[in-house]
């Protein structure tokens, strides 16, 4: 789990140096991805006839959802640098209440209540606070839109993947990332394709490192681990990718952004603790959407 949340952490790297469009980045991440899981769904007998139709269509629908949650988390990097963009995106535990109170009748408690509070006052932190003089991106307010868009995505593809309960995570995720691939291909720029070495290098990682053996790592680690403790290691990931948009490009956060991406990773954190502890069965399709 450990190192399926390192890997994820360091993504915005790979995007951002890329120099692509996110539109572009999401199409090869798919198309390389897709390669890895079919070998290794092949390689489990997983190809043969194990999704019935219905569990086909949700299994597309939950890609498109999260295509789309990859296209605005990348975008988002552009214009909100990789450590907000990463702190509002983990805004998704609060998406998914919403989504049980409106979908499920879930209740919603005062506790519950207090920490989308504390989750929102940071995310007004965050909103209020001018970007460090070391960021050079542009029109701040829209990447916070777009990474919150993407946790609302992430949510949606979490919501469809409690029908699909039961199904071989493997195989959920090879449909998905099939999705992207035909969703994309007609807007994918193929007149315009990388001619180095180095930018290829960057996205066959991303597909095979970043999507193909995370969710190999990471779907081992769900059959292992109790889902409390899923949810405790998850927040790895928010924590390298702040590490890494520092050391690599040197963005620093102003004090409000840290206290408000504190505040938004500890009221997460407890939501996460506090949702999952009482559960014996991961969801290892929803869990395998961080990023």
């Amino acid at each position: 789990m450990g190192g399926a949340m390192e890997i994820s952490g360091t993504i915005g790297w790979f995007v951002v140096q890329s120099g692509l469009p996110a539109l572009d980045v999401v199409f090869w991440r798919c198309a390389f991805g897709a390669a890895t899981l079919a070998g290794v769904c092949a390689a489990m007998g997983l190809l043969r006839g194990v999704l019935t139709w219905r569990q086909a269509a949700w299994a597309a629908l939950g890609g498109v959802a999260i295509v789309t949650n990859w296209l605005l988390l990348f975008g988002a990097y552009a214009h909100a640098s990789i450590s907000i963009a990463t702190a509002v995106y983990n805004t998704q535990p609060f998406m998914l209440v919403a989504f049980g109170a409106l979908l499920f009748g879930e209740r919603i408690t005062f506790r519950k209540i207090g920490w989308l509070a504390l989750a929102f006052g940071g995310m007004l932190l965050i909103v209020q606070a001018r970007p460090g003089a070391s960021f050079a991106g542009s029109n701040y307010a829209l990447g916070i839109a777009m990474a919150l868009g993407a946790a609302f995505f992430w949510a949606v593809a979490s919501v469809i993947a409690k029908r699909l309960t039961g199904t071989p995570p493997h195989l959920i995720a090879l449909v998905q990332v099939c999705v992207g691939v035909f969703m994309l291909a007609p807007f994918t720029h193929f007149g315009d394709l990388p001619t180095d070495a180095r930018t290829w290098t960057l996205l066959v990682t991303v597909g095979v490192v970043h999507t193909g053996i995370m969710y190999i790592l990471l779907y081992g680690a769900v059959q292992k681990l109790p889902t409390y403790l899923q949810g405790a290691l998850s927040f790895i990931y928010p924590v390298v990718a702040i590490a890494v948009d520092l050391i690599a490009f040197g963005h620093r956060l102003q004090p409000a952004q840290w206290l408000g991406a504190a505040a938004i990773l500890l009221a997460a954190a407890a939501m996460n603790l506090q949702g999952s502890r009482p559960r014996a069965t991961p969801e290892p399709a929803a869990q395998g959407n961080r990023s």
